[in-house]
């Protein structure tokens, strides 16, 4: 049986969500990830008879693919502009703390579901490795990185590709490869992405736990609870971003008179908890609002990345404003 019927389209299926990890990195943004791994599946499944005569000098199925993922991610990006989040973009907001106009999405670094992302392979140390390599603040670090730089690091130091196999499928010499990963190390070093962990899982859901009910409620002393001195909070598309207890505080006091209405979904995106708010619009009707990412440092909330992006809701797989109920409890 030759090598062109030796998977089928399910066989390429099999790798979307690794695909997905990948590309995601690439891109920053899950409607754009999605794109690109559709039209890798496709662009292989259509080019299968290629495959035979690739499979033996391209090691098999895997690296073909990665390869056809690499030249559609660095298609899409050839003119854009790299994302970002807030705090990358101006100083921590101050006084009246008003929102500004919103950017277009294609400015924003955008959160990526966990469900959507290769699943756990067992390996503690490939475990944690997974986790920190999707955190908001690695994939904006990412985004300075040239395309090709970027592909390199993610292949060589999250993936653990050898030098020999990356240069293979970019096509060029181990010599570049290996000199762009220097360049896209140093450059990552620069970044400061040193984060500490959770103290444990179970500290980690009481956090999110703690964190659903006092929104709920809208209860501005026990949200501030949650956070951190030094905590952050950013709402994009606005540039607005605020640190410190103090200014959250007022910020949160500011904007009582929209609270206590919202109800929360409890989900988890780029290896954090993360919440979907959805609130009261026409006729009491819930409709979509919010993706909020919680990035927990030992025993606190570091950092509220509130994604005031609906289109995220189906990234995400969660039921539009006219589907969703909330808990019977509520």
């Amino acid at each position: 049986m030759g090598a062109v019927e030796s998977f089928g389209f399910g066989d390429l299926e099999s790798y979307r969500r690794e695909l997905t990890g990948y590309c995601y990195r690439m891109l920053a943004s899950p409607h754009d990830a999605e794109d690109a791994v559709q039209d890798t599946l496709m662009r292989a499944w259509r080019g299968r008879e290629r495959f035979e005569d690739l499979s033996a000098e391209r090691g098999g199925l895997r690296p073909w693919l990665y390869r056809i993922a690499t030249n559609v991610c660095l298609d899409m990006l050839k003119g854009r502009s790299r994302r970002a989040l807030p705090v990358e973009l101006g100083p921590a907001g101050a006084g009246e703390f008003a929102m500004g106009d919103p950017r277009p999405e294609a400015t924003w670094v955008q959160p990526m579901p966990d469900a959507l992302l290769a699943g756990d392979v067992g390996d503690p140390a490939v475990v944690v490795m997974a986790r920190e390599t999707v955190r908001l603040a690695f994939i904006a670090a990412l985004q300075h990185l040239s395309a090709r730089q970027r592909a390199v690091l993610i292949l060589r130091d999250v993936l653990s590709w050898r030098a020999s196999e990356v240069a293979q499928l970019l096509e060029t010499s181990e010599d570049a490869v290996n000199g762009a990963l220097k360049r896209a190390r140093a450059a990552l070093a620069s970044a400061d992405l040193e984060t500490e962990p959770p103290d444990s899982v179970e500290v980690e859901r009481e956090l999110l736990d703690g964190y659903v009910g006092a929104f709920e409620r809208y209860d501005v002393d026990a949200l501030v609870a949650l956070l951190h001195e030094d905590a952050i909070v950013a709402m994009p598309p606005f540039e607005l971003w605020l640190q410190g207890l103090a200014d959250i505080r007022t910020f949160l006091t500011g904007m009582q008179g929209e609270g206590g209405r919202d109800r929360v979904l409890a989900t988890s995106a780029n290896g954090c908890p993360a919440v979907a708010v959805y609130r009261p619009g026409v006729a009491g009707v819930f409709e979509p609002y919010a993706i909020m990412v919680l990035e927990v440092t030992r025993d606190r909330i570091a950092a509220i990345h509130a994604f005031l992006d609906t289109s995220l809701f189906s990234a995400f797989g969660l039921p539009p404003g006219d589907q969703f109920s909330p808990p019977a409890q509520l």
